[in-house]
């Protein structure tokens, strides 16, 4: 590796100003992203009508994870982007591609309208939304990371996380709201719309506001300086690195997409709990994801992220079925909230400190495009099909249990890579 491609640009000075515009950006995209989520049952049967509810559902929640098939590519060719021009113009670029996403999304005419070109249109939507978002974790995280010092960097990650629970809390919000205040036509007609078209709106002021970031990226483009080159150092000088980082990936996204995004759901369709209250289960879930994420992040600043993330998945082991079986024998809206509660202190506790770690371990010109990568990749194959699986595995089984054996599974897999990586925490980068 050439000296100029390995030169680190002069840490710019942080403020709190610096993590907001930073994060704002990722909080908007994820709005617009995770808002589906919340409506999956009214466009299951808007979009995908069938004779069998679940399977009308099954439909929706494939549409809703085919969108992470897109990650993966806007992952490489935005991560690469940011890893050869900036971090600044690569999340800029994610943001106008996430506006335009949200637009479709915002536009979509319904099966009954246009027939089968309904289906079409939406996935399309979601198509440009998973490839804008691909790029935006990567290129986001790195810039946070790279604004820190040796003995910040958990709190400065945490802010990716935070910016995610902000987001998921303000569309939970928006959705409990419509929901509980809309006649039922009203919101089958048009209400879901508003919350993909305020995120239309919202993201000219998320470019705005990055405007003025200092790059961090420490070199200008080389003649040298190919994407070939950095796919290679990618894929082969550190590739146990990027198949640790998928699988370390792995139990927090599980966790994340069933414990934040798909209670409401859940409690809805399988346990016959009123909409209008089971999405109370993920406002509150995001209102606890903020604090406790900076909290996890600072922690493992002080005593490391190897030993967070490991006995917060432990707690998650032991707990999760325990909670599924008094919220099933219980289906009562305090019963809900306080499984949905504890699963996110413990979610929380993992997930804010395990992506400044993964993000960690790669070297700066290529850091961008390895988180991108596996990021993307972690989160398509194993959180954009969590929801379906597990729905799935409800059909097929019987038991509605099986949410919480799902999450097991995934959190002891995604434990493995803790036994033979080094900490990271209060290392140089």
């Amino acid at each position: 590796m050439s000296a100029t491609l390995a030169s680190a640009a002069p840490r710019p000075k942080a403020t709190f100003t610096t993590i907001a515009a930073i994060t704002i950006g990722n909080g908007l995209e994820f709005f617009d992203f995770t808002v589906y989520a919340f409506f999956s049952v009214i466009i299951g049967s808007l979009f995908f009508p069938a004779r069998d509810a679940i399977d009308s559902l099954m439909l929706a929640l494939g549409s809703y994870g085919i969108a992470f098939l897109a990650r993966p590519i806007g992952g490489l060719v935005l991560g690469l982007y940011a890893d050869r021009v900036g971090r600044k113009p690569a999340m800029t670029l994610t943001l106008i591609l996430m506006a335009a996403g949200s637009l479709g999304m915002a536009l979509a005419p319904t099966y009954a309208q246009i027939g089968v070109l309904g289906p079409i249109w939406l996935v399309t939507a979601r198509l440009i939304q998973g490839f804008a978002l691909g790029g935006e974790v990567g290129a986001s995280t790195s810039l946070l990371l790279e604004y820190a010092d040796d003995h910040s960097r958990g709190y400065f990650g945490s802010w990716q996380f935070v910016s995610q629970g902000l987001s998921s809390l303000l569309g939970a919000g928006i959705a409990t709201l419509l929901t509980n205040t809309l006649p039922h036509d009203a919101l089958y007609s048009w209400g879901w719309r508003i919350p993909f078209a305020i995120g239309v709106l919202m993201v000219p002021l998320g470019v705005y506001i990055r405007r003025h970031l200092d790059e961090t990226l420490g070199h200008q483009p080389q003649a040298g300086d190919s994407s070939r080159a950095k796919l290679k150092e990618v894929f082969q000088t550190h590739a146990g690195l990027v198949w640790s980082g998928v699988l370390m990936i792995l139990g927090g996204t599980v966790a994340t997409y069933i414990t934040v995004f798909y209670f409401p759901t859940y409690a809805a369709q399988f346990l016959h709990m009123p909409l209008s209250l089971t999405l109370w289960a993920s406002v509150t879930s995001s209102a606890i994801l903020v604090p406790v994420s900076v909290l996890a992040g600072r922690l493992s600043d002080r005593v490391g992220r190897i030993p967070v993330i490991l006995w917060s998945r432990a707690a998650m082991v032991v707990l999760v079925v325990p909670g599924f079986m008094l919220l099933v024998a219980h289906p009562q809206g305090a019963v809900l909230i306080g499984v949905v509660a504890v699963l996110s202190v413990l979610l929380a506790l993992q997930a804010s400190p395990g992506i400044t770690f993964i993000t960690e371990l790669y070297p700066r010109p290529i850091r961008a495009t390895s988180l991108s990568v596996v990021y993307s990749v972690g989160v398509a194959v194993f959180g954009g099909t969590a929801q379906l699986i597990v729905t799935w595995l409800i059909k097929v089984t019987g038991s509605d249990l099986a949410p919480a054996w799902y999450m097991i599974a995934a959190a002891v897999i995604s434990t493995i890579p803790l036994f033979w990586l080094k900490e990271t925490a209060g290392r140089p980068i």
